[in-house]
């Protein structure tokens, strides 16, 4: 095997490997959180849901991608390229309106209480699913022509202007058309990226102002209620500075493609790479800064201790039980 292969392969087996477990593990808590306590926080409705498309976006984009880097070809028919790549163009814009959802949550949620700022609290936490649902239906009636273009790979001559996606090309036969989709795309995440970069420039004033303020706090109720609003407040503004710096760079080289007539299949494999990278690595920065996730993993921890620790604790019991005797 090559070795640009080499490396293409472990980049996409790596990526998958972390992030399907990541990403249902994070589903899984959350439906039996849901299940047990009959409710979820509108927040972690929405970490929920990108979770689920951050799997999407694996199962449609990095698997496919990791079989074609290991050597097999001709895997996907055009029904299957057309399904493939309307999933992952629905997944991948549901990643971004989701980030940003999740920006914006947590900006009205530390916003002051003021009349304008409870009236927003009380509409946005009641109406989470209802938003989430309204992003799902725009983005499934937005996006079937690009995929109803698809089609696989073949023996075949396609236009200038074709997109070559692991085992899909999608031509759209005219620079007109390929530049307004490049646009459109690129348009759209940079707007969503905007209103991320706002909420959480004003998240991070918020912060600031408050810290300001913390020490002068006497009670230790209050100081624990906003250590976990700054928790969640921290976590947000991670997610949406990885979010900006990988799709940034995609967009960047998207935009820079938009320049050309032929792009090299390298050229969109690292973009795949940087857009497949979120999905991966996100979960473990919800993991990590979710205080009912984390409760999990300590359990899970708890209950199913290492064999050597257990073999140990058995020997010592044993071994005390003799000494009594």
């Amino acid at each position: 095997m090559d070795l640009h292969l080499l490396f293409e392969a472990i980049g996409f087996v790596l990526l998958v490997v972390i992030g399907i477990p990541g990403n249902v593990f994070i589903l899984l808590q959350f439906t039996c959180l849901r299940i047990i306590e009959k409710k979820l926080l509108p927040a972690n409705i929405i970490l929920m849901v990108l979770a689920l498309v951050n799997l999407l976006v694996i199962l449609s984009r990095s698997i496919p991608q990791s079989l074609k880097a290991i050597g097999l070809e001709n895997v996907l028919d055009d029904t299957q390229c057309k399904f493939v790549i309307y999933t992952y163009r629905v997944s991948r814009a549901m990643c971004i309106c989701v980030t940003s959802l999740l920006s914006c949550h947590q900006c009205v949620l530390i916003s002051p209480t003021t009349r304008m700022g409870v009236y927003l609290k009380q509409r946005v936490t009641r109406n989470v699913s209802n938003i989430i649902f309204i992003i799902w239906l725009i983005n499934l009636i937005i996006y079937p022509y690009s995929s109803s273009i698809a089609v696989a790979r073949g023996n075949f001559t396609t236009s200038p202007y074709t997109l070559h996606l692991m085992y899909c090309d999608i031509d759209f036969l005219n620079y007109v058309s390929y530049t307004l989709n490049g646009s459109f795309l690129a348009s759209r995440d940079f707007i969503f990226v905007g209103l991320m970069t706002l909420a959480s420039t004003y998240i991070v004033y918020v912060l600031l102002r408050h810290e300001k303020t913390i020490k002068d706090i006497r009670s230790s109720d209050r100081a624990k209620g906003r250590s976990v609003e700054y928790k969640a407040s921290r976590a947000v503004i991670l997610l949406v500075v990885m979010y900006a710096l990988l799709f940034g760079l995609d967009n960047c080289m998207w935009i820079y493609t938009l320049t050309l007539s032929n792009v090299t299949p390298d050229m969109n494999d690292a973009r795949i790479v940087l857009a497949c990278s979120y999905s991966s690595l996100s979960p473990i920065v919800i993991i990590a800064t979710n205080s009912k996730l984390q409760k999990k993993v300590k359990c899970s921890q708890r209950t199913n201790p290492l064999p050597w620790t257990s073999r140990n604790t058995y020997e010592k019991k044993d071994h005390l039980y003799s000494i009594s005797k």
